[in-house]
């Protein structure tokens, strides 16, 4: 055994037991968290679209049509589909924003935005969509919406926030 091998790994050893003794002693007093919220308790529209700065800005509304507190947590999942369903380019990229965990009553929205260029600014543009495909944070259910949103330069998408 190499010299100071062992005394290694049992201040290692120590070190784990105690992360996980203070581990078990946190969770033991935390509040019981709010559940994901699953597509089943969401409606998902688009809003209005906003331009500023050569960039056009869509919300993506999630509405809780449950009757339970639920919570979402990050980005959506946005691409642009054609009329048979395929997804056209790369799925949207995370703005830079921080994502926070947000609760959402029964009966509100919260919503994430979708930002792309203005064919003026950015003119390499993706053939025109007929659907935007959204998975909300968390979910394996895509959504589909129809839209035709013409992407041009970013495709970006930022974390789910409190609307408004």
């Amino acid at each position: 055994m190499i010299p100071g091998t062992r005394t290694a790994a049992l201040t290692a050893a120590a070190l784990l037991t105690a992360a996980s003794a203070v581990g078990v002693t946190h969770s033991a007093q935390a509040a019981p968290l709010t559940p994901t919220c699953t597509a089943a308790d969401l409606r998902l529209s688009l809003g209005q679209e906003e331009y500023a700065a050569g960039s056009i800005f869509i919300p993506v509304n999630f509405t809780n049509t449950s009757t339970r507190v639920c919570s979402l947590r990050g980005y959506p999942g946005v691409s642009v589909l054609d009329a048979g369903h395929q997804q056209i380019g790369s799925p949207a990229t995370h703005s830079s924003s921080p994502a926070t965990t947000v609760s959402v009553n029964p009966g509100q929205t919260v919503s994430a935005t979708i930002r792309t260029n203005n064919a003026a600014v950015a003119p390499a543009c993706r053939p025109l969509p007929d659907y935007i495909g959204i998975y909300a944070p968390a979910s394996f259910q895509q959504v589909l919406l129809p839209y035709q949103l013409l992407i041009c330069g970013a495709f970006e998408t930022s974390p789910v926030q409190v609307a408004g």
